[in-house]
């Protein structure tokens, strides 16, 4: 398998197969980079800043000067991109108030249980909503895409050992954030 280095020095002179080759190999992080920061709500966002991620990079390609990999150039663009996109619109997720809940009662008897798992999960979402970026992308894309903490390193353009420091530290905020809003057991 040919090196990213010699298909970047191939795409900057012209080549679309060397071109074409990068997003294959790189695409399938990209999106996951992206939906880890902007949440699995907005897997349509995701693939709009993967796809804007690409054109970025290809028009980028003769001013790359090889000082980092260019995976870890390309996350980093990602990670630019998708915060610039999350920061331009506010993203929340559509719901129905409690209200409307109230007016339509469930003959279903497992209706509180859900109801109850919605009301956590929402209290979940929020604290998540909370933390730094860089610990949000770091618990999704370790507990809701089963990224490893290597390759979340990859993707974050850090070392393991700060993904783990993340991680740590995202889910000690995420249970003092909870804890203040009564929520216990998640």
């Amino acid at each position: 398998m040919e090196a990213d280095s010699d298909l970047v020095a191939r795409a900057a002179a012209g080549d679309e197969q060397a071109f074409t080759e990068l997003v294959d190999r790189h695409r399938d992080r990209v999106f996951r980079l992206a939906v880890s920061i902007l949440g699995q709500e907005f897997v349509g966002e995701a693939e709009e800043v993967t796809q804007e991620v690409f054109l970025r990079v290809h028009s980028a390609l003769r001013s790359y000067r090889g000082e980092a990999k260019f995976g870890t150039w390309l996350y980093r663009v990602t990670f630019n991109q998708t915060i610039n996109l999350k920061s331009r619109v506010r993203f929340t997720a559509p719901h129905v108030g409690e209200e409307v809940l109230e007016q339509h009662a469930s003959s279903d008897p497992d209706a509180l249980v859900r109801l109850e798992r919605a009301r956590r999960d929402a209290a979940v979402a929020a604290a998540i909503a909370r933390l730094p970026e860089v610990y949000q992308s770091a618990l999704r894309l370790h507990y809701w895409m089963g990224q490893s903490v290597a390759e979340i390193a990859t993707l974050l353009g850090v070392a393991e050992n700060t993904v783990k420091s993340y991680l740590f530290r995202a889910r000690q905020l995420l249970q003092s954030i909870l804890s203040e809003r009564g929520v216990d057991h998640v």
